[in-house]
């Protein structure tokens, strides 16, 4: 893959651009606790660990936890009415699925599904780390939610990770029954990479004739390379995302012989003929200007989206409605969007 780096190509030349002096957008009050407990915990810069460093450093849920904790308030997580682990059969061996079960599900019914894929720049996280944004969706949108333990980089480059969320999303269609779905509502949904790979999911089944799914929420969601857009340079050095994690990311998961693939660069794709679209962005977040430009793309192909801005959160909002609203109303939206493509949205008066 070829990645622009003009602000490196800059510094490098002894120029000063306006980015180094640009500044991340304000935090709310409720994300600065968030921020100010992660900084606490000491995390250090990705950009400079080994992947396996990486992931074992704090991650902005540790931070969630430790932020209740020091408020003493509860820790448990929000309740479902059933998680199972099990294992499906992928291209590279068997992969660990975590299923949640909403609350107040009727016994016998089949349910709505959606294969969640989590983030993590395709080299760190596991389903553990997004436990709660699960959680969430499932009660959100009154499905089972599927969360896939796709395989990661450096161990397995690009389209390792890829290629095991099309083949979750290829078994959740034949197997729904298996788990209480219904195999004809079937939704993706991710964060940040986990984002990518449920765009790049729904092109691949539009792509290779299979049934796509009906919805695709689209958190955060890598979408492209270049990381010299605005939101990338207002951003260079936020918390807990930035320029030089996101390199980072794409160096230890891609590779010179990946340019070109439109599943790991979906807005430069066709995106014609596609699912229906939620697609969530952050304010401090190197990752908005490409989540913006690809709900605009989107529409222009002719799909339909909603596009939902968040002011004053930082990348990983999504999952901590434990301690922001933004993130409650966020998942609210996701659920309500996925409840009226699935049919089971409640009419408004």
């Amino acid at each position: 893959m070829v990645f622009r780096h003009a602000f490196a190509a800059l510094l490098l030349a002894g120029a000063a651009p306006a980015a180094l002096h640009a500044q991340p957008a304000a935090a709310d009050a409720e994300m600065r606790a968030v921020l100010a407990e992660h900084a606490a915990l000491t995390p250090r810069p990705i950009g400079r660990l080994t992947p396996e460093q990486a992931r074992r450093e704090p991650s902005p849920a540790d931070a969630v936890m430790s932020l209740l904790r020091t408020r003493d308030q509860p820790r448990t997580p929000e309740p479902v009415a059933r998680v199972e682990y099990r294992t499906i059969p992928g291209p590279g061996g068997a992969i660990p699925v975590k299923l949640y079960t909403p609350m107040g599900a009727a016994s016998g019914t089949p349910l709505p599904v959606v294969v969640y894929y989590h983030g993590g720049g395709f080299v760190i996280a596991t389903v553990e780390t997004y436990d709660s944004s699960a959680r969430a969706i499932a009660n959100a949108a009154g499905a089972v939610v599927m969360s896939v333990e796709y395989r990661k980089g450096p161990e397995h480059r690009f389209p390792a990770a890829h290629d095991d969320a099309f083949a979750a999303y290829e078994w959740a269609l034949a197997n729904a029954a298996q788990i209480g779905g219904d195999p004809a509502r079937v939704a993706v949904a991710g964060e940040s990479a986990g984002g990518n790979l449920a765009a790049a999911t729904a092109m691949t089944a539009r792509e290779r004739g299979v049934r796509m799914p009906v919805h695709q929420l689209l958190v955060y969601p890598v979408v492209d390379n270049d990381t010299n857009t605005p939101s990338y340079r207002q951003n260079a050095a936020a918390a807990p995302l930035n320029r030089a994690t996101m390199q980072w990311f794409f160096r230890h998961y891609t590779s010179p012989a990946a340019a070109g693939d439109m599943r790991l660069t979906p807005l430069r794709g066709r995106l014609a003929g596609l699912p229906s679209a939620t697609v969530i962005t952050a304010q401090i977040d190197p990752l908005r200007s490409e989540g913006e430009a690809y709900a605009q793309a989107l529409r222009a192909a002719g799909v339909e989206v909603d596009y939902a801005h968040f002011d004053g959160v930082a990348h990983e909002f999504f999952g901590m409605g434990a301690v922001h609203p933004k993130a409650r109303a966020a998942v609210a939206r996701a659920g309500q969007n996925l409840r009226r493509a699935f049919g089971t949205a409640t009419p408004t008066r």
